[in-house]
């Protein structure tokens, strides 16, 4: 049997348009009968109304999916064996890309935790997340003297510094013991033996790399040691300051990416907010305390898809003490900043000499409320963990540096600070 037609009435139109209105005129002034536009039915005026609706909730929705800051851009084909640029090679790129992934301290607190809290706040301090308290033993069996065979970092407040990272790590650091202060920061965390500061981002010596003179290798990894610093160390960006240092070594040829960049720092967005490239705190909620921890490599190598090009990724986490404007809480934010930067043959591409050509940039930042769009970090402390509601997402060690860098954009909880 055949199916009986809906009997929905399809709209009979749109309410009528300017120019069907002014045919009316025109006929009425000369004696044209019947020539009135139809006032659509107050049935189809519902439908039509309805289906527009439903088109912009679509057309929001595939916005929302397509636009989301920090999507990797596609791939960039291939270029054929001897190519070389007409206008700025740059363009044949497209856009850097931006990604970032955020994990939340809300969510570990548990019933027990809080019955703890109230009975020995000491105890319920010693388990949350490295931030508070301590992390326990070293499950690894590393010593305290650096790291062990299987390239585990060890931990400890009294352990010696950390010899600089040459190679990505074999799993997470070990725990420690300690709660975090404003005079010393760094207890209970990892970082207590790291670097400070822009000395801890080594370069690595440099030579010719697949057709790149080791004169454009040198430059182009002095000025990604200089991105970062102004980036994530620059105490004016810090306070939420505008990086204006660090966008000054961007490539102006790469304009829709600086121009992005620059939106963000001015307007942020939930589409475009510049902590995906920048470190910013908010000076009237957070005092930065203690040196800068850092930790990270630096490598060169050759770009397989053309002669003549090379690619630098700088791999850093940095680890902030922060402490609660006017109060004594004090916990810490981990970031960690994955940046690759082309290094080019001048004598085959074009490129404007002494900035960088950043091809992406992936970020993890650990211990901030996930808020998108305001253009600042917003760490958690204890006192918000307690009124706090869970937080669902996957659980991340934000000091485990044997892991790549997610790839979502995301919010997730870390499992200490």
């Amino acid at each position: 049997m055949a199916e009986k037609p809906s009997e929905e009435p399809r709209p009979e139109s749109a309410a009528p348009s300017d120019d069907a209105w002014e045919q009316f005129l025109r006929d009425s002034e000369a004696g044209v009968p019947g020539s009135a536009p139809k006032e659509p039915s107050a049935r189809a005026r519902m439908v039509t109304e309805r289906l527009r609706a439903l088109d912009e909730a679509q057309a929001a929705a595939a916005g929302r999916k397509g636009r989301r800051f920090g999507r990797s851009r596609p791939v960039a084909p291939a270029r054929p064996e001897g190519w070389r640029t007409g206008p700025a090679w740059r363009e044949t790129d497209g856009r850097a890309s931006r990604r970032r992934t955020v994990w939340s301290v809300v969510g570990v607190l548990t019933a027990a935790a809080l019955a703890v809290v109230a009975v020995n706040p000491s105890a319920a301090l010693s388990w949350l997340p490295g931030g508070l308290g301590g992390g326990g033993a070293d499950a690894s069996g590393a010593s305290a003297s650096g790291v062990d065979a299987s390239g585990v970092e060890a931990s400890g407040v009294d352990a010696s510094p950390l010899a600089p990272e040459t190679a990505r790590p074999t799993g997470a650091p070990g725990g420690a013991e300690g709660i975090p202060t404003r005079e010393r920061p760094f207890t209970g965390s990892p970082a207590a033996r790291w670097e400070a500061g822009a000395d801890a981002i080594r370069l690595p010596r440099a030579k010719a790399v697949n057709g790149v003179p080791a004169a454009r290798i040198e430059e182009a990894l002095r000025g990604t040691k200089e991105f970062l610093a102004a980036a994530n160390l620059d105490p004016a960006v810090l306070r939420g300051g505008e990086p204006v240092k660090a966008l000054a070594l961007v490539d102006p040829l790469e304009a829709d990416y600086l121009a992005d960049l620059r939106a963000a720092v001015r307007r942020p967005t939930e589409d475009n907010d510049p902590v995906s490239a920048f470190t910013r705190f908010d000076p009237e909620e957070v005092d930065l305390v203690g040196d800068v921890r850092v930790r990270g490599r630096m490598t060169v190598a050759p770009d397989t898809a053309a002669e003549g090009r090379a690619l630098i990724t700088a791999d850093y986490t940095f680890v902030y003490g922060v402490a609660r404007v006017g109060g004594d809480e004090t916990t810490r934010v981990i970031v960690r900043r994955v940046l690759q930067v082309d290094a080019a043959d001048p004598s085959r591409y074009q490129g404007t000499e002494g900035r960088l050509w950043i091809r992406d940039l992936a970020s993890e930042i650990g211990n901030d409320d996930c808020r998108e769009g305001d253009g600042l970090i917003n760490p958690s402390f204890f006192s918000d963990l307690l009124s706090a509601s869970p937080q669902a997402g996957e659980t991340r060690d934000p000091y485990d540096r044997s892991t790549s860098v997610s790839r979502e954009d995301e919010c997730g909880v870390v499992s200490r600070t």
